[in-house]
């Protein structure tokens, strides 16, 4: 048996456009060709593989064969990392961005988002930035619909495809509550305690996380969006929290807040990652500054991953 030959770039792209567009003519339109100019293409790429990739009797459409099935995988991801390719060199080429739109999420504390900005600003004094401060998937949908080049997101990132991930660190959520709150003035909490009081919970303004819950534990909950709003409930005793400790440090060395000994919920590391599109890589300067982040540089918090 003779080894296969080496498909092009042409005809592995005519193969994923006939899968993707579900026959020939489509694709000969998606890709403003001749029907028999795709289908002379999809011939020559057989014929370099030594494969038959579709059915082509007893089918109006073109159905994938077995053989076919197992190249479409090798195929797209051929084609995914030449689009990176394509994507990366066209930011090259762009040079210094004049704008780098990030989202952040509200979990990262602001030390480690001042450091990393304020060292930006000193880098590259002539690129404008516009942050936008999120709470979970709602940084990844800023990134999906290109309103943002970069984001740092919880860990919810991590599951949308199309979506590259690199780790920078994680945040201690700990779960806290007015002094003056009855788990707080419990002398020994029990399991499930935590369950018959109001515990407040940071919302999604996206649709990402729809029908999810992290780390809810109370039936009984009162919903916000802005984790300042959060922590100003907590301290006037209207509920309990997981809180990222860097945030209530202060409190808890004032009294304002107090730590939580709970068996069922001893809080969490939040883990961040900084994110992009596989297919819109950041160019030279959100380059710079995912490195910046994952750097840390000293400005990662305490107990952080």
């Amino acid at each position: 048996m003779s080894d296969p030959g080496t498909p092009t770039f042409d005809q592995l792209r005519i193969f994923l456009t006939v899968v993707e567009t579900g026959s020939f003519a489509a694709a000969g339109r998606r890709l403003n060709r001749a029907t028999s100019v795709i289908s002379y293409g999809i011939a020559n790429l057989e014929a370099q593989l030594g494969l038959s990739l579709f059915e082509r009797h007893g089918t109006r459409k073109p159905k994938l064969t077995l053989a076919g099935h197992a190249v479409l995988a090798e195929a797209r991801s051929i084609g995914q990392g030449i689009d990176g390719l394509r994507a990366k060199v066209k930011g090259l080429l762009q040079g210094l961005e004049a704008q780098v739109d990030i989202a952040v999420d509200v979990m990262l504390p602001s030390a480690w988002l001042g450091e990393a900005l304020r060292a930006f600003y000193e880098e590259f004094p002539t690129v404008a930035l516009n942050l936008h401060v999120e709470a979970l998937g709602a940084v990844t949908a800023l990134v999906l619909e290109r309103r943002a080049v970069l984001g740092i997101s919880g860990p919810l990132a991590a599951e949308m495809p199309g979506i590259e991930n690199v780790i920078i660190g994680s945040v201690p959520l700990i779960p806290v509550a007015s002094p003056d709150h009855p788990l707080a003035k419990a002398e020994t909490l029990h399991p499930g305690m935590g369950r018959d009081h109001i515990q407040l919970v940071l919302t999604d303004r996206s649709r990402l996380s729809e029908g999810r819950e992290f780390g809810v534990v109370s039936p009984h909950t009162w919903r916000l969006g802005d984790l300042g709003a959060k922590l100003a409930l907590l301290r006037e005793g209207i509920g309990w929290g997981n809180m990222p400790q860097s945030m209530v440090e202060d409190d808890l060395a004032t009294g304002r807040l107090v730590r939580l000994t709970m068996p069922d919920d001893t809080g969490v590391d939040y883990r961040l990652s900084c994110i992009y599109r596989s297919d819109a890589p950041p160019g030279p300067a959100a380059s710079w500054l995912l490195e910046r982040f994952r750097e840390g540089r000293g400005a990662r918090p305490k107990g952080a991953a």
